[in-house]
Formats: C-alpha cells, sequence, structure tokens
C-alpha cells in the first residue's frame, strides 16, 4: 500500500497489517498458504504459456475445468499433490517446480 493511502487510513483510525497478522497465522502456517499460492500461479502461468485452456489441460489429466479452476485458485479443498502432479504433467522440470516452490510472494 502506499505511504500516502496508508497515513490517511491511520488517520481516521484504520489500522494496515498484513494477512497473518489480520489472521493471526503462524509462520507455518503462513509458509504453508505461500507454497500453496506458488503452486496454482506456477501452473497457470505454466498453462498459458503452452496456449493451453483449463478444459485442454483438464482433459490431458483426465480431471474437469472447474478442478483446474480451483487449482489455479489456490483452493485448500485440493492437495498440494494434485497441483505438483499436474504441473508435472505440463512437463514442468524439477528444477523449475524448485522455482516454482522458492518463488517470493509475487501477489
Amino acid at each position: 500500500m502506499r505511504e500516502a493511502k496508508s497515513k490517511r487510513l491511520a488517520a481516521k483510525g484504520w489500522k494496515a497489517g498484513t494477512a497473518k497478522e489480520f489472521l493471526g497465522l503462524s509462520d507455518a502456517e503462513e509458509a504453508y498458504i505461500e507454497l500453496r499460492m506458488n503452486l496454482a500461479e506456477g501452473l497457470k502461468q505454466r498453462r498459458s504459456l503452452r496456449g493451453l485452456t483449463q478444459i485442454d489441460l483438464a482433459k490431458a489429466v483426465q480431471s474437469s475445468q472447474s478442478r483446474m479452476a480451483k487449482m489455479e485458485s489456490g483452493d485448500p479443498s485440493l492437495s498440494l499433490d494434485l497441483l505438483v502432479r499436474t504441473l508435472l504433467a505440463l512437463g514442468t522440470t524439477s528444477k523449475e517446480l524448485a522455482r516454482i516452490i522458492n518463488a517470493s510472494n509475487r501477489r
């Protein structure tokens, strides 16, 4: 958030903070969520780079478009295993997977 906006909100009694602070997350919980979001974003980027639609990818991994959308949004009801297997099905190498996992927060 821009400093000017932050000051303006603070003057009106608002408080700015992180999701971790707001939700009271532990360091481990924050790291888990960041990992899930990095994998989801990596999946979306690689699918787009390959020129595939969610439907195309769903067919390739014998799944559904709605499940692909959930994966790309980081839906917690889907396993990390499914995210990783789908990335591998897209041809993601282990080095690329490591870069995705270690990516800094891009949002």
